[in-house]
């Protein structure tokens, strides 16, 4: 490695001396010391990892000398300490290992090069489902499904952890990959082969961002870029933006992080953030304990930002001595960030950003995110009113219906008239020995879950109190709502059964359904049978609350048309309620045994109640017990049959597995950049597509192409499992790619789901039947769309996807951050309409056959001609999105992972 500013020195700790390389070297030249925290890391990882190749000293004098008011342009190749994984994204990512070891084979290297450089860990979080619930023995139940539906999953990550090195597997019932690793994982500050550095990650979730909260510098990436950055590829970003969050003040009684973080990001999304870096600063961090802090990066997707990153300060170490973090540990890393102006204290000058926004949080209100998107916070007061104007569009689809029926039955068409014995809205239940009305806006749904908000004390406990005070008062929650909680770790459990908690939780219903991301991520398992009849013979518009980070549509559950994003004790108090159509400022949540209206004031726990409880129930033991072997896994894991050999032996047979054809007669040296011409529209679609809407990681329809094949392999529709426990089978994944069962695919109006209507001769069909018809006919496809393409998870298969049904392009107004990345690392092409324009605008129906003209390595810019059946042409340009020479490289190769291959299949 090259020193070119003389920065390498030593370090010493107590009786530790370390290597490092200083920032200060730079002090002189560059005044370091004004750049925002998040930089000084970035310009440490160059410094470190100067080869003058990837990293050059022109590329550190660039950081050092930052201006943070300029636009960026130029590129670096960051280099990431270690990599972070969740089954639903660690599977396909594992398998992908697994086949370049099989392709390095057959181009003649060696498969051994398929290897994780710096340490890989994998926690399985997304598989455990909410199947069974408010019962003592849920969380045994759901285990042993989870393992029964997952034991190919598993024994295949249990193959990998044995046949790759630095590769580490956390099993399943230990808790969510965020909370892991907050609580265990993060080092902070690296100590490796005796040199000191900032501990720096990139995930394979969106969600990684939760780890800025210990000053970590993280985000979530694709799959197939986290197995570049394992495989020791650098990755290219442009110098980014700092946008600098100040924070003064402290929260005001009554108030939560969870309403914190819904605010923070209502905010951002309004100032706009997408690809630039949010860090927080203030001495309102004072007032912030790290727990609150980890919420708020925790959603740095939500809000657009690359990060929401907090410095390291007195609250880091506490947090980190709570934790159970060694004492050398600890010690090093307070010693480092102080050496390298890393530190934060009170009344330090501000360090200088792109751009600023302030809150007071003593500002902040009762709030909750919704119905649908969770930059769209609404008031607590205002719910009721919220609720009245989203609901109507609901009643007017389904008055419409219910007028075409009575139309049909005149014609003498049959049918049955919807809701014939009810009023309109409401349905007639009997389910668990009641009897009762259930009607628009009920919650069907109340899940404590979510790595947001479960990895936070002060909610938890708050929960705990709101429904020890509700207990004490005679509520209980509604027969209509499916209740659970879902801890982030077992530390949760411990520390509410030490509280004396979780007798009240478990009153109301809130019983562990298992240490996983459950209902936030659409694993919310099914509605009792009677209460999913009501809601699809009547047309309900149900609802759910939930403390995620998550709400679009079709994600929660089927059938649930409005998702609330809210705080723990806010989702017991909607249980509690069991409907949203009232404002819970006014409306009362129950009646006592006296029949007394009891309101949420009543039971709402004061900052003094919850605080004491922390301070007497939470301890630095309960996290060393608990991490003490969370890699050993309990009697399930340590009995599966795990594969052997460095080789992975497929099965044909598998459902969960298969060999993925990305590398199917590959090439040694890639070729020249394919042209796009005569290529057919696959899907026409709107604003805010989502990953979810593109490769839904919820149920499997039986009816849908996924489910046919799933069928034809022999597999009943009960052991379907999920889209996302499918992820390492392409045959599965492919055919669910736009399957949504919300997604509107403008080209065949009046559905929903995955359809489309094949061109030319307009017949509708799945969007996978119309795929494979197209790929046998030997035509490219596009797909276009509106404004924030791809927007949430960091979902790899919606690249894979979309490359598999062949896909080569997708035009949009513009595209979310990580999902760009993702299909450029695919192999197909991100367009963005010029400003001012859009399908609408140009006219286009998405019938018209499409070339892309001049496509060539490097240009900003392309024109698409778009010619209708009629042989009229719109002829428009195109923006490139494709932002980095790295980028082009890979584009210009198929993708990430072809590149990386070639190049270790090429070196000596």
């Amino acid at each position: 490695m090259s020193d070119s500013f003389s920065a390498r020195g030593t370090l010493d700790v107590g009786s530790q001396s370390y290597e490092m390389y200083r920032l200060s070297a730079l002090e002189n030249d560059y005044q370091v010391s004004r750049l925002p925290y998040s930089m000084k890391i970035l310009l440490e990882n160059l410094l470190r990892n100067e080869n003058g190749k990837d990293v050059t000293a022109d590329d550190i004098k660039a950081v050092a000398q930052w201006n943070a008011k300029a636009e960026q342009t130029q590129e670096i190749a960051f280099t990431p300490s270690r990599v972070i994984l969740q089954d639903f994204t660690g599977v396909p990512a594992i398998v992908d290992l697994a086949a370049m070891r099989d392709a390095m084979q057959a181009l003649g290297g060696d498969p051994d090069k398929i290897n994780p450089l710096s340490p890989a860990e994998l926690v399985i979080d997304h598989s455990v489902m909410v199947d069974h619930f408010a019962s003592d023995d849920a969380l045994d139940l759901n285990a042993k499904i989870e393992f029964d539906r997952n034991k190919e999953r598993y024994a295949f990550l249990r193959w990998g952890q044995g046949a790759f090195s630095n590769f580490k597997v956390v099993p399943p019932d230990t808790g969510i990959v965020h909370q892991v690793n907050l609580e265990y994982l993060a080092r902070v500050i690296f100590d490796r082969d005796g040199v000191a550095y900032p501990d720096t990650v990139v995930g394979t979730d969106s969600h990684t961002t939760m780890i800025n909260g210990v000053g970590v510098l993280g985000w979530g990436v694709g799959g197939i870029e986290a197995e570049a950055a394992m495989l020791g590829q650098p990755i290219t970003m442009l110098i980014p933006q700092v946008v600098g969050f100040k924070l003064t003040g402290k929260l005001p009684e009554g108030t939560t992080a969870t309403d914190l973080v819904l605010t923070v990001t209502e905010m951002l999304r309004a100032k706009g953030v997408v690809g630039k870096f949010v860090e927080f600063f203030g001495d309102g961090l004072a007032e912030l304990p790290l727990a609150d802090r980890a919420t708020i990066a925790n959603m740095a997707p939500e809000y657009g930002a690359t990060c929401g990153i907090f410095p390291i300060d007195g609250e880091t170490i506490r947090y980190l001595e709570l934790t159970g973090r060694d004492a050398d540990q600890i010690a090093r890393i307070e010693a480092y960030a102080r050496e390298q102006g890393m530190w934060r204290v009170d009344g330090e000058p501000d360090p200088e950003y792109s751009d600023m926004l302030e809150l007071d949080m003593s500002t902040v209100q009762p709030s909750l995110a919704g119905p649908k998107r969770p930059q769209d916070r609404v008031l607590l007061k205002d719910m009721g009113t919220l609720y009245q104007k989203e609901v109507g569009k609901f009643v007017d689809e389904r008055e419409a219906k219910s007028g075409e029926v009575a139309r049909l039955e005149g014609e003498g068409g049959g049918g049955v008239a919807v809701g014939s014995d009810t009023k309109p809205g409401e349905a007639q239940v009997s389910y668990n020995g009641e009897e009762f009305a259930l009607k628009d806006g009920a919650v069907v749904i109340a899940a404590i879950t979510s790595c947001t908000n479960t990895s936070n004390p002060a909610v938890l406990i708050a929960a705990g109190l709101l429904a020890r005070n509700a207990r004490q008062r005679g509520l209980v929650v509604k027969p209509w709502v499916k209740t659970s909680l879902a801890p982030g770790s077992k530390v949760v459990t411990d520390y509410l059964i030490k509280a004396g908690l979780m007798d009240d939780l478990e009153a109301l219903g809130f019983h562990v359904v298992g240490y996983g991301c459950t209902t936030c991520i659409g694993n919310s398992g099914p509605l009792p049978e009677e209460i999913s009849r009501a809601i699809n013979d009547h047309d309900l518009v149900a609802t759910s609350v939930l403390s995620g980070n998550r709400n679009f549509e079709g994600r929660v559950h089927s059938d649930v048309r409005m998702n609330f994003l809210a705080s723990p004790p806010l989702v017991v108090a909607y249980a509690l309620a069991g409907t949203v159509i009232n404002s819970l400022t006014d409306a009362p949540l129950g009646q006592d045994a006296d029949g007394k209206d009891v309101f949420l004031k009543d039971v709402w726990p004061s900052q003094k109640e919850i605080q004491a409880l922390i301070g007497s129930s939470l301890s630095s033991e309960m996290f060393k017990s608990s991490y003490g072997s969370v890699f050993e896994g309990d009697a399930r894991w340590k009995g599966m049959d795990t594969p052997e050999g460095n080789r992975f032996d497929w099965q044909d047979d598998s459902t969960y597995v298969q060999n993925p054809p990305y590398f199917v007669d590959m090439a040694k040296q890639a070729g020249d950049i394919n042209p796009i011409s005569g290529a057919r529209c696959l899907a026409l679609l709107g604003d805010s597509i989502t990953t979810d809407h593109i490769s839904p990681a919820g149920n499997i329809a039986a009816d849908s192409p996924a489910g046919q094949y799933l069928q034809s392999r022999g597999v009943k529709p009960v052991d379907f499992n999920s889209y996302g426990s499918r992820r390492g089978n392409h045959e599965v994944m492919m055919r669910g790619t736009f399957a949504n069962i919300r997604l509107r695919n403008q080209l065949a109006p009046g559905t929903e789901g995955g359809w489309t209507r094949f061109q030319p001769d307009d017949e509708e069909m799945t969007i996978y039947d119309a795929a494979m018809k197209y790929q046998d006919n030997g035509t490219p496809l596009v797909v276009l769309a509106g404004k924030e393409y791809g927007t949430g998870s960091s979902r790899d298969w919606a690249a894979k996807g979309t490359q598999l049904l062949g896909v080569k392009a997708v035009i949009a107004q513009s595209f979310e951050r990580i999902h760009r990345s993702n299909l450029v690392g695919f192999g197909v092409l991100p367009l963005c309409f010029k400003d001012g324009e859009d399908i609408e605008s140009l006219g286009l129906t998405g019938k018209e056959t499409f070339d892309i003209k001049g496509l060539e390595e490097g240009v900003k810019t392309v024109t698409i001609e778009a010619t209708a059946n009629d042989g009229t042409t719109t002829r428009f340009e195109a923006k490139v999105r494709i932002d980095t020479p790295k980028e082009w490289d890979y584009y210009r190769n198929g993708g990430i992972l072809h590149y990386v291959l070639r190049e270790l299949a090429t070196a000596a």
